[in-house]
């Protein structure tokens, strides 16, 4: 499985709440998808998520049925830390 970050822009500032994401958690699941976590903006209207998904057009299928955007899906293989050591994002979203 590769992993993606999402860029997602918003017409209007989300506003998350405990369960709001179940339905789309449920539509993750259907399409293959897993999420990992997202970064919100101050303003509340983008977000920065990574997902695990086997294509890029997984993840797509997964945000028009949810109703989501996603303006931007980039496949990610590394991270890269402060020491300047490249590390595979696998081993660092798997332990």
């Amino acid at each position: 499985m590769a992993i993606f970050m999402i860029e997602r822009t918003f017409a209007e500032q989300l506003t998350p709440e405990p369960g709001a994401f179940h339905e789309l958690n449920l539509i993750n699941a259907d399409e293959g998808v897993r999420w990992f976590y997202s970064f919100l903006s101050q303003d509340g209207l983008r977000t920065f998520c990574l997902y695990e998904a086997d294509s890029r057009e997984a993840i797509v299928r997964a945000a028009q049925r949810a109703g989501v955007p996603a303006d931007l899906i980039i496949e990610v293989t590394q991270t890269v830390t402060p020491d300047g050591l490249l590390h595979p994002i696998a081993d660092e979203l798997v332990g």
